[in-house]
């Protein structure tokens, strides 16, 4: 790739100021640990995977949103969030603070021993979901994430469904996401959002209120499938050659801080699988007093980045642009 030019390079030459305001979300993921192996996941997560957020990293997590007044979002991601043993603690203490509280969800884990009752708690505490399903047609599903996924997933969106989430009216709000399942960037998210209303509403009678759409980062499993087709210089041709300004300067890790499952800090998720750590430094959460002592800290880059602004752009939201 000697021919690409470093995204940090490319950043100074558009003039971007890519140093954090106050700190609004709270990205954590509390653990490793997954029921599926998905193909385009970029923590390697799996049920053999046994780093797993502690109580006490948990309890300290807790002490640092209480010094955090700017803090408005807590964004629970894995693995599957919700096997870790904290999960629920974590989840009763921002609500009881007020916290819009997001959980990733793969909807395959409501069927897992000890989370019959998962539904009805998430339901209770008002959480938002963010599930995610690659495509509406089962081969496309079953071929990235495991055989029989989509069957469940279906069944689990009915769950939800049953339950007021993407209903109108309740204020239980369900997302979905799509990812690629290659080495292309997602379509325009309103154009997908629209056929995924029309085919899950049409074959499964499935409400939900937004598609986001994200961009495969070319970092662990989903690089290693790049390198075994050939397609990683290709791949990375297309970001680059589709970077967009508007997207980068509105990147997700501006207003965000991620927390890794050992308590250390890093500017977003994708850095912290790459271990890319905030500040510049090995930091972890008994470093500091208050997640806005990270504000003007600038933000570490690599080449990856180019994938949250290729196109219309890419965050834990969707679409930027």
């Amino acid at each position: 790739m000697s021919n690409v030019v470093a995204f940090a390079k490319k950043i100074r030459e558009h003039q971007i100021n890519l140093k954090r305001s106050a700190i609004e979300t709270l990205q954590i993921n509390v653990g490793k640990l997954c029921n599926q192996a998905c193909h385009h996941c970029h923590v390697e997560a799996g049920p053999l995977r046994t780093e797993i957020m502690s109580e006490e990293t948990i309890d300290r997590i807790i002490a640092l949103i209480e010094k955090t007044p700017t803090l408005k979002t807590i964004d629970l991601t894995g693995g599957a969030p919700e096997l870790n043993p904290s999960f629920r603690k974590l989840v009763l203490f921002a609500r009881s603070r007020n916290l819009e509280v997001i959980d990733r969800c793969n909807l395959t884990v409501f069927y897992e021993k000890g989370q019959e009752d998962l539904p009805q708690f998430l339901k209770d505490n008002k959480i938002h979901v963010i599930a995610s399903l690659p495509c509406y047609t089962k081969d496309n599903v079953d071929k990235q994430r495991g055989r029989g996924v989509f069957d469940k997933s279906v069944e689990a969106l009915k769950l939800l469904n049953s339950l007021g989430y993407g209903v109108s009216g309740t204020g239980l709000v369900l997302d979905l996401v799509y990812n690629p399942g290659g080495a292309f960037l997602p379509g325009a998210q309103e154009k997908l959002q629209a056929d995924y209303k029309r085919e899950l509403k049409h074959y499964f009678n499935i409400e939900f209120n937004n598609l986001f759409t994200i961009t495969n980062m070319p970092i662990k499993r989903f690089l290693e499938d790049l390198n075994r087709q050939g397609k990683y210089e290709s791949y990375m041709e297309l970001l680059v050659n589709n970077f967009n300004p508007k997207a980068a300067d509105s990147v997700m890790c501006k207003t965000l801080v991620s927390i890794g499952w050992d308590g250390q800090v890093y500017d977003c998720d994708f850095n912290q699988m790459l271990e890319l750590p905030a500040a510049a430094k090995k930091i972890t959460l008994w470093d500091f007093e208050n997640f806005n002592e990270f504000v003007e800290k600038t933000i570490a880059l690599g080449d990856h980045c180019y994938g949250c602004t290729a196109g219309a752009g890419s965050s834990c939201g969707g679409a930027l642009t």
